[in-house]
């Protein structure tokens, strides 16, 4: 039986195609069609590969790995302001009250950056990047939930215009994309995004005009040398935090479709890890007792945006190392950058952010390291014989 959505796509296919009359939307249709199927076009030259997964399928697998968190997330921000405001919610309230949040984030994070990718492939004639689909889900989950609208707009735009196309667009950028978007709130907006406090949602009613309040993060309050929550409360996640960082086993569930997919490096992960821990245990080793630096290493692992940066963003295939070597060298290196800001760095003291964009600029320089003793080799085997 013939597929009606097919079906629907083939004869209206003429009206957009060259000589039609909207061709000159030939682009934004594609995006749809090749969403909607996988692509019939192949190959020109002598190699010839046949196989469904394309660039959409990428990254809607690394859209599913997020689910988790983002699931999570939903709750969680229902239950933060339950708890904070002595609310009597059941389960399905903290979801829906979540969702409620977050959905204004999502509709201007698509809105903004999908209607920037459309605009600048129908200038250029070229296909539209299927990249923004995991960015604009990213952006939404790694910010404050009270951020303005306007400001995360803007960021969106800044992420998409200078982060991507003004390179050339998906598979050009150098940065990761919504990396991009906080870093452009952090310093052009600090009071947003502070990084020690996240902003819990309350409601006006007819009884109270309160709106919200301020707490602290767990990272800031180890900071402080106050009293953090627990690790395995950390691990669970239901603590204050951006959207979608908090839960660490949420995280940890989208990690493993991510590396059962092959979408994402294992390498990369693990070697973030051992970079956090070696700097981590050489500052207990070393730090003064009760000081930040004697924090323990373990709990930083689960703390702040250290999980899901390590997961979802320090193992984007275009922005990080390449080489097997060279995704050894920068996961490590981003584990250790990260710890090192957190422990000497107190005007933001989350770190995963400077540290994967750092290590995205450096991503580069370490593959040519890598590649180039190599090449030496070979030529000196070459000219033996």
């Amino acid at each position: 039986m013939e597929n009606p959505i097919l079906k629907l796509i083939d004869k209206i296919k003429p009206t957009f195609s060259k000589g039609g009359k909207l061709s000159w939307l030939h682009s934004t249709f594609e995006a749809f069609e090749t969403f909607a199927a996988v692509p019939s076009t192949t190959t020109k030259g002598r190699t010839q590969i046949k196989d469904c997964v394309d660039l959409k399928r990428v990254m809607i697998a690394v859209v599913v790995a997020l689910i988790p968190p983002f699931l999570f997330g939903m709750w969680n921000t229902g239950d933060q302001h339950a708890t904070a405001f002595g609310l009597e919610w059941g389960f399905w309230l903290k979801v829906w009250f979540g969702f409620y949040k977050v959905l204004p984030l999502f509709l201007v994070s698509y809105i903004v950056g999908l209607g920037i990718e459309f605009a600048v492939a129908q200038v250029r004639g070229h296909e539209v990047n299927e990249g923004y689909l995991v960015s604009g889900f990213i952006i939404p989950m790694i910010m404050p939930i009270d951020i303005p609208l306007w400001i995360l707009a803007l960021s969106v735009a800044f992420a998409v215009i200078f982060g991507k196309e003004i390179f050339g667009g998906t598979g050009m950028n150098i940065w990761n994309p919504a990396l991009l978007a906080r870093a452009f709130v952090f310093f052009a907006y600090p009071s947003v995004i502070s990084g020690d406090t996240i902003w819990i949602e309350g409601l006006t009613n007819a009884t109270s005009a309160i709106d919200g309040f301020s707490g602290a993060t767990p990272l800031a309050i180890a900071a402080e040398g106050g009293e953090a929550p627990s690790l395995l409360q950390m691990f669970i996640g239901n603590i204050p935090g951006s959207f979608g960082e908090t839960s660490t086993i949420a995280i940890l569930l989208g990690a493993a479709i991510l590396i059962f997919t092959g979408v994402a490096s294992w390498k990369i992960m693990l070697s973030t890890v051992i970079g956090a821990l070696a700097v981590g245990f050489l500052a207990n080793a070393l730090a003064p007792a009760g000081s930040f630096s004697a924090y323990p290493a373990i709990n930083h692992l689960v703390m702040g945006g250290f999980a899901f940066g390590a997961v979802y963003m320090a193992t984007d295939p275009v922005s990080s190392a390449q080489t097997e070597v060279g995704k050894w060298i920068y996961g490590f290196s981003i584990g250790a950058l990260c710890i090192i800001l957190r422990l000497f760095n107190p005007g933001y003291r989350e770190g995963m952010m400077l540290a994967i964009l750092l290590m995205n600029t450096m991503a580069p320089i370490i593959d040519y390291c890598v590649i180039r003793p190599n090449i030496r080799r070979r030529e000196k085997r070459a000219a033996t014989k």
